[in-house]
């Protein structure tokens, strides 16, 4: 092989690399338009009620199929889309979380941003939080936004330390804004022992059973009944009222 050919097929390779590196993220971008319109559709055959609560994130909301059931008489709407990342949660939160005007969004992502073989780390996850963040106060400045932990699971047990880590950057961001609240899921996964009851996840260690959220409404439905159940709600309606003179 001659050292002009060298050269070409050296140049070619870098071309090739470059390129994929720069159809890949694209790729998977568009591996979830298809998700996000079928919710747009969704919403043109039944639109949302003003002022739902959205959960939005990866396959954990994805599955809960009692969502609707569980948080009554709250009114929700379930955008969890499986397999997304914090990063694709904030790409599309225009589309499935701004366009609703909600009253308040609950939020569950980082899981898979920390998978075994992921090269992202705690660090970029709270980065991709604050993003969100900002993204939903730069349009909805009085949406309230919850963000759960990340939960420990059999499957990814490895990778608790990082998730640990993301979740307290999480937290301590979370307590130095205005209408966002940390909501802490994990704790109460643990037994006695300090150990992950195996009923608590599906087959594959990794998604929630029945049990499992059940206790997350047990933990998450207080909190949002407190600030926008019924009473709360016609409460404030009494307040927001016109007054008119005798």
């Amino acid at each position: 092989m001659n050292r002009k050919y060298r050269i070409g097929a050296g140049i070619c390779a870098v071309l090739l690399s470059i390129s994929i590196r720069a159809f890949v993220p694209s790729v998977l971008a568009q591996g979830w338009e298809p998700a996000i319109r079928d919710f747009e559709e969704q919403d043109k055959a039944h639109p949302p009620k003003p002022g739902c609560i959205v959960f939005a994130g990866s396959s954990s909301f994805r599955f809960w199929d009692t969502l609707d059931s569980d948080m009554k008489p709250l009114d929700v709407m379930n955008r969890g889309f499986g397999g997304s990342e914090f990063s694709d949660l904030d790409q599309y939160a225009n589309r499935i979380v701004v366009a609703y005007h909600p009253r308040a969004v609950v939020v569950y992502e980082g899981d898979n941003d920390l998978a075994e073989g992921s090269s992202k780390t705690p660090e970029m996850v709270a980065a991709d939080f604050r993003k969100f963040v900002q993204i939903v106060h730069g349009a909805l400045p009085d949406t309230w936004i919850y963000i759960l932990a990340i939960k420990p699971s059999k499957l990814r047990w490895n990778q608790w330390p990082q998730m640990k880590a993301a979740n307290k950057m999480m937290q301590d961001y979370a307590a130095t804004q205005e209408r966002v609240q940390y909501i802490d899921i994990a704790t109460l996964m643990f037994d006695a022992n300090g150990n992950l009851p195996r009923d608590l996840f599906k087959s594959d260690g990794l998604h929630p059973t029945t049990k499992l959220y059940a206790m997350w409404t047990s933990i998450i439905k207080p909190i949002l009944l407190q600030r926008f159940g019924p009473a709360k709600m016609a409460l404030q309606a009494l307040h927001e009222a016109p007054i008119f003179g005798s």
